[in-house]
């Protein structure tokens, strides 16, 4: 088994080093509590337990104005941590029998986007998602989670088995974008992501797509074109990434705070503006704290909205998904 099949949140233990800068706070008192914990014994203990006890509410209290309070900057950070569950984080907690397929039946498979076969409370579906890697080793093989056209292809290849026999398709969306190497644009990258485009557009088949970490690009909407469009509530989606905006905008990538707050990426501000149609709540400060209960919001939500587009005819389903992009944007 390869090293990022293990979930993140069973790996190791929670480290000093596994919280952001802005998390330091919280850090510091968590480790204060673990502290006390592991000396607490005699007589002493009420008095240790008391002391725990208002470092807890404290620690509560800061969370809460920390993670209610969060820059767009600082969820791009979430959104990128390293522990974040990734889609085999998912497929393991979620799905059962994942058969994986491989192959754009052209030119090679392309680790960096996973297509496959599972049951989903008893539904067979078709699932495709970005994969990351966890180590540098399974880093450097999955490309950083930034598919070159062979995994869109790949992709196509599953969703169009989908359509052919009826299989509802979840794809889960965590990239920085596609890969713009020179090999992938020699191999048509472009190409590639557009096809998935038109392809999606009208494929007669339900399609849910989950953002669980970094949307970025026409990388995250090659398998992101879907009847229903779902943001983990720290996960991050848009056209270009905060520091690529600073250097064409400003000549100067250390603007990419304000280049966050401009480019709205957050889930609130594009579900206020009608982009996606739901947020899926995540444990505080994000799923990796909490792998199992962010596992259960995506559930719920997950089969919701796969009963609810069963039982649309086909005819009217493509019809919806077409009109929802349509709907996207407006002029004042």
């Amino acid at each position: 088994m390869s090293n990022d099949t293990t979930p993140a949140a069973s790996k190791t233990a929670v480290s000093f080093a596994d919280y952001l800068d802005f998390e330091k706070p919280i850090a510091e008192l968590v480790l204060q509590i673990e502290s006390l914990a592991k000396g607490s014994s005699g007589r002493a203990s009420l008095n240790i337990g008391h002391e725990m006890t208002r470092l807890q509410h404290k620690c509560d209290k800061l969370k809460n104005n920390i993670y209610n309070n969060l820059s767009a900057q600082q969820m791009v950070q979430l959104a990128r941590h390293p522990r974040r569950p990734y889609t085999l984080d998912y497929i393991e907690y979620l799905f059962e029998d994942f058969e994986e397929l491989h192959g754009d039946r052209q030119c090679r498979d392309d680790p960096a986007l996973l297509a496959g076969i599972a049951r989903f409370d008893e539904r067979a579906v078709a699932i495709v998602g970005h994969q990351k890697g966890r180590d540098t080793k399974e880093r450097a093989r999955r490309n950083f989670g930034m598919p070159k056209p062979e995994g869109y292809r790949k992709a196509r290849r599953l969703f169009q088995l989908a359509e052919r026999f009826r299989l509802p398709i979840v794809t889960f969306i965590d990239t920085p974008g596609a890969y713009p190497g020179i090999d992938a644009e020699e191999r048509l990258q472009s190409e590639a992501i557009a096809g998935n485009l038109k392809q999606m557009a009208s494929l007669r088949t339900p399609i849910v797509s989950l953002i669980i970490g970094e949307g970025g690009s026409g990388g995250a909407l090659a398998i992101g074109v879907a009847d229903r469009l779902l943001m983990m509530r720290y996960s991050i989606y848009s056209v270009i990434s905060p520091e690529g905006c600073a250097s064409i905008l400003w000549k100067d990538a250390a603007m990419a705070a304000a280049a966050a707050e401009s480019l709205a990426l957050t889930s609130e501000r594009l579900l206020k503006l009608q982009v996606i149609d739901e947020i899926v709540p995540e444990p505080m400060g994000g799923a990796h704290w909490d792998l199992s209960s962010a596992c259960t919001a995506v559930r719920s939500v997950l089969q919701r909205h796969l009963e609810s587009l069963s039982s649309l005819a086909l005819d009217d389903l493509v019809a919806a998904r077409q009109q929802k992009y349509l709907a996207i944007g407006y002029y004042n």
